[in-house]
């Protein structure tokens, strides 16, 4: 993948790399899994390759959570990739058997265990990423960052692994806000990054974004449209398209430029701690094995 010539972009897709395995695995833990079920959502539809998959209803409000109890209308809108045609009812249903208070509760419960479960009750590096990690939240302000700010309320759990989980989710979702943001006002909507991003990282068409629940039909929509403007060829980006998705994420990185010059010269040192955990959390299936994390060690 291309990176920017800016020195802070390379830096800001590197920790982004580094931290989504650490963050992002609340999303396959077996521990929340169980926590979920445990209030009356279905249990993990599908293991890949023993990855266990999360459930719709329970992914969505789980992270939703963090908004505090709000329609699924306002769920689509923070993660803005979804069809809102499955948030939305997945939503109410949500609501139906518990609320944000307890599922939050639930989801930081499990991401914490299955850390420890992994890594151990005091990681090695814990109180250093700890340190780091909470260098790089405070000088990010919450405009036009709904998740972040959300779980930016909730303040910290208060045990070691729990806070480093709670601090790069947090980066995660910042970085995740931004995102959004970057490819609205660059005038793509949801299915057309969706395709632009598969081809971005190499990935055949419709082999990702089918997750996120969006219609054949409005796919096809969404693929005449970027062939229409010369980003797609013969399901491939284009050198336009290539250079137009790339200005997505240059646009996404200088908003997180703050984190990297809040970190300075000790963000190798929080990649160091990082991308082992990440490795660690992988091996034990409880994270895909390639994804964004492929970032942090392709650009390093």
């Amino acid at each position: 993948m291309r990176v920017p010539s800016s020195s802070t972009a390379p830096s800001a897709r590197r920790l982004a790399g580094a931290i989504e395995p650490v963050a992002g695995q609340v999303y396959f833990a077996p521990e929340a899994h169980e926590a979920y079920q445990a209030l009356g959502f279905a249990g993990s539809p599908r293991s890949t390759r023993g990855v266990q998959a999360p459930d719709g209803p329970a992914y969505f409000t789980s992270r939703g959570s963090v908004l505090g109890q709000v329609p699924g209308e306002v769920v689509a809108a923070a993660f803005g990739v979804f069809n809102p045609d499955a948030v939305i009812p997945s939503v109410a249903h949500g609501w139906s058997i518990t609320d944000a208070a307890t599922i939050c509760a639930a989801r930081t419960r499990g991401a914490t265990a299955q850390l420890v479960r992994v890594l151990g009750e005091q990681p090695e590096g814990a109180e250093r990423a700890r340190d780091l990690l909470q260098r790089a939240v405070e000088p990010l302000r919450p405009e036009g960052k709904a998740l972040f700010a959300g779980l930016l309320s909730l303040g910290l759990p208060g045990d070691p692994v729990g806070d480093v989980w709670r601090l790069a989710d947090l980066l995660r979702e910042y970085r995740g806000d931004a995102h959004i943001a970057a490819w609205v006002s660059a005038g793509f909507d949801a299915t057309e990054i969706g395709l632009l991003t598969e081809a971005f990282w190499g990935l055949p068409l419709r082999s990702y974004v089918r997750t996120r629940a969006w219609t054949p039909e409005q796919l096809d929509a969404a693929e005449e449209r970027l062939v229409a403007r010369g980003l797609l060829a013969d399901g491939a980006l284009t050198e336009l398209g290539r250079a137009e998705r790339e200005a997505v994420e240059v646009a996404t990185d200088r908003v997180c430029a703050p984190i990297v010059t809040a970190l300075g010269d000790d963000l190798p040192a929080l990649l160091d701690i990082l991308i082992p955990w990440g490795k660690a959390v992988r091996a034990a299936a409880g994270y895909p094995a390639a994804g964004p994390h492929d970032l942090a060690d392709s650009t390093r």
